[in-house]
């Protein structure tokens, strides 16, 4: 389970490649106050739209009531989490106007892949959920009713698979796989698979 690398046509940097959503979490696994404030550096600083920051987060470090309480939340698919060291939940202010609401869930997304490839640089593991109860969240953590809860981010240390539920084992020993990259890329028309200029290589 430690070697998962992405299999692509050329080579993209380690952390990247290494990011995989892994469900076994080491439940006796802590994070530093710099792990953790780097996570969430990385997060605060993805890229943002017009750059209107609309991206909050309630942290819960196993152990606290916020934790806890953002446990409370998970669905039952997801209760593996509770053995993260922390849990963020990433919420997204939609703001007064519609094109804002649409971007702030883009910079959302963005901002959980900085911090899980922040985690993958530091040796941690990151998975996350949507699989969460947003409703309770709003009323647990008293979440203002333009911000919208999006997802959980679960951070830690990835656990040991000899001893992870078997269904946990089975989901995560499933080979990663992506679509090719001819039926996302295009080019000229949408469905043209997009290729690469080989005319610079070869100057």
């Amino acid at each position: 389970m430690t070697d998962r690398l992405a299999d692509t046509r050329v080579p993209i940097h380690e952390p990247l490649a290494a990011r995989w959503s892994p469900r076994a979490f080491d439940s006796e696994a802590t994070l530093t106050s710099e792990q953790l404030t780097a996570v969430l550096e990385a997060a605060r600083w993805a890229a943002t739209w017009g750059g209107r920051q609309p991206v909050r987060f309630v942290v819960g470090v196993r152990g606290d009531e916020t934790f806890d309480a953002l446990v409370a939340t998970l669905k039952r698919g997801n209760l593996y989490a509770t053995a993260a060291s922390a849990l963020l939940l990433v919420c997204a202010d939609e703001g007064p106007d519609e094109n804002t609401a649409f971007y702030s869930a883009v910079d959302a997304g963005a901002a959980i892949a900085n911090a899980s490839v922040e985690a993958v640089a530091r040796g941690l593991a990151a998975h996350p959920m949507a699989g969460f109860d947003a409703d309770a969240a709003r009323a647990a953590f008293d979440v203002p009713a333009e911000v919208r809860p999006v997802a959980v981010l679960a951070v830690g240390t990835l656990g040991d698979y000899a001893t992870a539920e078997p269904s946990v084992v089975e989901r995560d020993s499933k080979p990663r796989e992506r679509l090719p990259l001819e039926q996302v890329a295009f080019a000229g028309a949408w469905g043209a698979p997009f290729t690469a200029d080989r005319s610079a290589e070869a100057t």
